[in-house]
């Protein structure tokens, strides 16, 4: 039958590993398309235990001949209409949100570690020392406050002494921010570009004129609303 890979069966032939491979990846990627950007950026209570179901279920049926793909595909489905019922919940019902997704609560204050919480957090000294110089703290005694967030990572706020100087701090004017638009990538004129920034491809080819360089030369060219032009040429 055509559709044998999909259900049990003593030994598939390579072409038969190969379609479970191919429609367990699409289904995947449609599946994480389905649930949303959350369950990629972040891992909380739910995005975890959903994460750990569908990798379980679906990475048996890819190794054993004798489990079908019908049944983990069904599966899979009914998992991701929970999911998205435990995060519709979760944004609409406070009390549900308060217990799969806990408030942050501080590590360290003041320069004081706040040892109760490391226990709470299940995280050990070494752990917070590691985590602080990633952020390139070296003295704990920096820091106005640590937060442990519900994703499992740190936020560390450091004392206003010792947090770096803006130019806000300075009193200094500064130039309102300029969002940079690719004009032209890997020798390849990005024409939707030229219609938002509302440039011709006359523009385009005065200033690679005035660069004395051709399009096919270019591996990068920007525009920003400063009207600056910069050009990043194939080395």
């Amino acid at each position: 039958m055509v559709f044998t890979f999909l259900q049990e069966a003593e030994h598939l032939t390579i072409i038969q590993w190969l379609l479970r491979a191919i429609i367990t990846f699409i289904f995947l990627l449609f599946a994480t398309k389905v649930m949303g950007e959350r369950a990629i950026s972040q891992l909380n209570l739910i995005d975890f235990t959903i994460a750990l179901q569908i990798g379980n279920i679906m990475a048996r049926p890819l190794s054993d001949s004798e489990s079908g793909l019908k049944g983990p595909l069904i599966t899979t489905s009914a998992l991701i209409v929970l999911y998205l019922t435990a995060t519709f919940l979760s944004n609409k019902w406070g009390l549900f949100r308060k217990w799969a997704e806990p408030s942050p609560y501080p590590l360290i204050k003041n320069g004081e570690i706040i040892y109760r919480n490391l226990k709470k957090a299940r995280i050990t000294i070494d752990h917070l020392l590691s985590s602080s110089r990633k952020q390139q703290i070296n003295d704990l005694k920096n820091v106005a406050l640590a937060q442990w967030e519900p994703d499992g990572s740190i936020s560390f706020f450091l004392t206003p002494q010792e947090r770096t100087v803006t130019l806000s701090d300075l009193q200094l004017q500064t130039t309102p921010f300029a969002f940079t638009e690719v004009v032209i990538k890997e020798g390849i004129i990005v024409e939707s570009t030229l219609h938002t920034i509302q440039k011709t491809n006359y523009w385009l080819n005065k200033k690679l004129l005035t660069n004395n360089v051709t399009v096919s030369e270019v591996l990068l060219a920007t525009y920003n609303s400063n009207d600056e032009f910069k050009i990043y040429l194939y080395k």
